[in-house]
């Protein structure tokens, strides 16, 4: 077996980012260490990247929400000389594999959204203090934070060169990022990205590049002012304390990945994987205080960690696994139950953040490049958050009537408030508005049903599963969609799946996760990028790469 990538860390095991808390405001500071790269072949030099790197920078900003909440500003630094950071790291793309380099970006992206998103939603506001070369993916990481300084010095520049240099595109979010975030020109935009050099100083400020020059004397002086000053102005209420995101308790095997409440379990000669979700089996917190006290082991907290977890896993270390199942199995009403506190509690910190954390996690099944299926089975619990699940996957199946031998409470869906609005997709609608959209009386007569657990004769009338079976039709049916699944050709899959999932207005999100990572994705495998005498390849040689110059 190839190497296991673990996204599981701690701060005791980061090599490249180190973190300062004083009171409102933290420091980050990127200072990668050029010999820890997650595979052997390349050295982290210039605070370059590999997956490695964002998969600390993803904790930083994870345990930055719930560890420590009176956290307002956060400042993101070099922690080097001369250099912001290089971008994603040229000789480890040059030597990846295709699937490695799009799941890379596809993290890298995830990773950049989490804290771009982190002051509306936490009240965590980022800010990018520019100092030396930041170039590629390196500008990126500013672009996405929420306030980007530049100090006004000879070495010191934002530059997006993938296009000149190595015949890609910027891979997380930088074309995308420059018009609709930054709302630069596009004919400048266009400059701006043909060119090796970068831009500097005023003119990066005038073209909308960055938000602030600062004479390099008074950089770091201003930074921290500018830092003091947002913190002072936020909105954020003052938190004392956070809690601590304890390790998961997980067991990797060659029959799947298991934990406390999901179950993974891999057919290999299927081609598929069964994702169960267990319900609580204790009842919900009373108050905030007990939720605070249950920490990192509440249900819901619980519950979306080690999901996240086995998602990322899968994506990584399970390629060849093109079919994921959803199941769930436990008491609805608890389910219900845990997330109404949080939704009944939702101004306070610890509610919030497992509320939106959830939105994360459900936006990660979103763009899983995997045919996603779900099962409502009797005895299952898709309550709330968890129906989210049966508007996120390609196909849902649930069980009609009784089921001989089969004692398990009768299969049923309850939707809460949540499932209209509070976990948006990348698109900007609910789930129920993308599955109903040019529908919105559906989503109205879905609305009505509130609370209710719908049975499938219900469900099917709602428009709220793919097909209903009986005990007759069940087996079968399942199996020959799941044997169909399996046959299809995973890139036409991937390519059909992408663009039916995100029906309605397209957004910078939307645009980042399918138009960008479509051309990136065709780029990768292109020889004028990857061939051997493609300009990833010749990066660093002095040769230029050979291109083919014919347009397709």
């Amino acid at each position: 077996m190839s190497k296991v990538i673990d996204f599981q860390t701690d701060p005791s095991g980061y090599h490249h980012w180190k973190v300062d808390y004083d009171g409102p405001v933290a420091t980050v500071y990127m200072d990668v260490d050029e010999d820890a790269g997650l595979f052997e072949g390349y050295k982290l030099k210039l605070n370059s990247y590999d997956l490695g790197v964002d998969i600390e920078l993803a904790d930083v900003v994870q345990r930055m929400r719930f560890e420590h909440p009176e956290v307002k500003t956060v400042v993101m630094q070099s922690g080097k000389d001369l250099v912001f950071c290089a971008g994603a790291n040229i000789r480890m793309l040059g030597g990846a594999a295709h699937s490695h380099k799009v799941n890379f970006c596809k993290f890298t992206n995830e990773t950049r959204n989490t804290f771009e998103a982190a002051e509306a939603d936490s009240g965590q506001k980022w800010i990018a203090a520019v100092k030396g070369a930041c170039a590629g993916g390196g500008y990126e990481l500013a672009l996405a934070c929420n306030y980007i300084m530049l100090t006004d010095d000879s070495t010191t520049s934002v530059a997006l060169p993938e296009v000149p240099l190595l015949a890609v595109l910027p891979g997380t979010g930088g074309l995308t990022r420059v018009t609709d975030k930054r709302k630069v020109r596009r004919d400048r935009a266009d400059i701006f990205c043909s060119i090796e050099e970068g831009i500097k100083g005023k003119r990066a400020k005038d073209w909308r590049l960055v938000d602030e020059v600062v004479p390099n004397s008074k950089f770091a002086d201003t930074v921290a002012e500018r830092a003091r000053e947002f913190a002072s102005s936020s909105p954020k209420a003052d938190v004392e304390k956070g809690i601590a995101l304890t390790p998961l308790n997980r067991t990797i095997d060659d029959k799947g990945v298991h934990y406390d409440l999901v179950e993974v379990e891999i057919d290999r000669a299927g081609r598929k994987a069964t994702i169960t979700l267990s319900g609580p089996e204790t009842d919900a917190p009373a108050s905030t205080d007990e939720l605070v006290a249950l920490g990192a082991e509440g249900y819901m907290l619980k519950l979306a960690r080690e999901l996240d977890d086995a998602i990322l896993h899968m994506r990584l270390n399970e390629m060849d696994i093109g079919l994921w199942v959803f199941r769930t199995q436990g008491d609805p009403e608890k389910v219900a139950a845990h997330e109404a506190m949080l939704l009944d509690s939702d101004d306070f910190w610890l509610s919030n953040e497992i509320l939106q954390y959830w939105k994360r996690v459900l936006k990660r099944v979103d763009v899983t490049s995997r045919s996603l299926a779900a099962l409502v089975e009797h005895g299952s619990c898709y309550a709330g958050v968890l129906a989210e699940l049966l508007f996120a996957v390609d196909r849902s199946y649930m069980m009609e009537d009784e089921f001989e031998g089969d004692n398990r409470p009768i299969a049923t869906i309850t939707l809460s408030q949540s499932n209209f609005g509070r976990y948006p997709m990348g698109n900007d609608l609910s789930r129920l508005e993308t599955r109903f959209y040019g529908e919105p009386e559906s989503v109205t007569k879905a609305q009505a049903h509130t609370g209710e657990a719908l049975e499938a004769g219900e469900a099917d009338d709602l428009g709220l599963v793919t097909m209903v079976l009986d005990d007759i039709d069940w087996d079968d049916e399942i199996r020959i969609f799941m044997e169909e699944r399996a046959s299809f050709s995973p890139d036409a899959m991937t390519g059909m799946e992408a663009n039916l999932r995100f029906a309605g207005p397209e957004t910078m999100e939307t645009r980042i996760f399918g138009r960008l990572t479509a051309w990136q994705n065709w780029i990768f495998n292109r020889p004028n990028a990857v061939g051997e005498t493609g300009a990833l390849q010749r990066y660093g040689t002095g040769v230029r790469g050979e291109y083919n110059m014919e347009r397709v």
